[in-house]
């Protein structure tokens, strides 16, 4: 399958229910890579990924998750990670507070992105419980997770969502002058 870069921004969809098949290893793999290839501050790529396939461990994510059991139905789920103090060694923290969190939701994009081209649906999951999360998969306290992402094949394809008209979230030279004329 080969799609456009463009196409798969606007096709994509948060995915809520989803086929019970099974996605090869080497599709995981593809997704971890192109999550792993999303740009990072100075390059130190502050982010981590956890990927889950056992069952009890993705129940305990969708409670974690105030109850969105679908991410439990999803035949994988990662979580990614920013990895607080790989960013801090060279930005302090700044590259604790915030490049790290950048990092990851910079590699959360990719892996969306790449799921979509793949024919795979997912959904950007950041509510949740951090400390339940955080005992659920032993993360230390040097990593937080910023994204659960439950992947499967979709079930349906959702609609779009509308978006606010670009006129009205653009400014030019300074924030309140619009762009568009």
């Amino acid at each position: 399958m080969s799609i456009d870069v463009f196409q798969a921004i606007t096709g994509r969809r948060s995915v809520r229910t989803f086929k019970s098949d099974p996605i090869p290893e080497d599709v995981i793999n593809r997704l971890l890579e192109a999550a792993q290839w999303a740009p990072s501050a100075g390059n130190m790529q502050a982010r981590d990924f956890i990927v889950v396939k056992d069952s009890d461990v993705k129940l305990r994510l969708a409670e974690a998750s105030w109850g969105q059991y679908f991410i439990a139905e999803a035949p994988v789920v990662i979580i990614v990670c920013a990895n607080l103090e790989r960013s801090a060694q060279r930005y302090g923290e700044r590259g604790k507070s915030l490049y790290a969190i950048l990092d990851a939701a910079a590699a959360v994009e990719n892996l969306l992105l790449a799921a979509y081209a793949l024919g795979l649906g997912t959904c950007w999951i950041g509510a949740f419980d951090d400390d339940r999360v955080k005992r659920t998969l032993s993360v230390p306290d040097h990593v937080k997770p910023i994204a659960i992402i439950p992947v499967g094949y979709p079930r349906r394809q959702p609609k779009p969502t509308p978006r606010i008209p670009i006129d009205r979230i653009t400014y030019r030279d300074r924030y309140g002058n619009p762009y568009f004329r």
